[in-house]
């Protein structure tokens, strides 16, 4: 796969991965909700079709730290590149695989990791 072509995918999955952050953050408030109105965990868990001890994690989170204590901390993943490293990287991909050492043009997931 070309580097180009790699890198899109890539941000094609972080794209996918926030919508998946963002529905279970739309959970968490509602367990919010939940929690005021003075539910009990075993309840919130079977509504929201998830496992209690995260509904116990929660509502540990919501009364140390109010509605933000239940908000998602993100993807402990890679950070993403900037836009100068972005373009660095587009310039050395442009180079190919030859002048980085490799045997051939193939450019391939794993030389595009180092």
């Amino acid at each position: 796969m070309a580097p180009v072509a790699l890198w899109r995918e890539v941000c094609a999955r972080r794209w996918v991965g926030r919508r998946r952050e963002a529905t279970r953050e739309r959970i968490r408030l509602e367990a919010v909700e939940r929690f005021g109105r003075g539910e009990k965990n075993r309840e919130i868990a079977t509504a929201l079709r998830g496992g209690e001890r995260s509904v116990e994690r929660w509502r540990r989170a919501w009364r140390e730290r109010g509605e933000t204590g239940v908000l998602s901390n993100g993807s402990p993943g890679r950070l993403g590149l900037g836009p100068a490293q972005t373009a660095r990287l587009e310039r050395e991909q442009q180079l190919g695989p030859l002048a980085h050492g490799w045997a051939d043009q193939q450019w391939t997931p794993a030389r595009g990791r180092r």
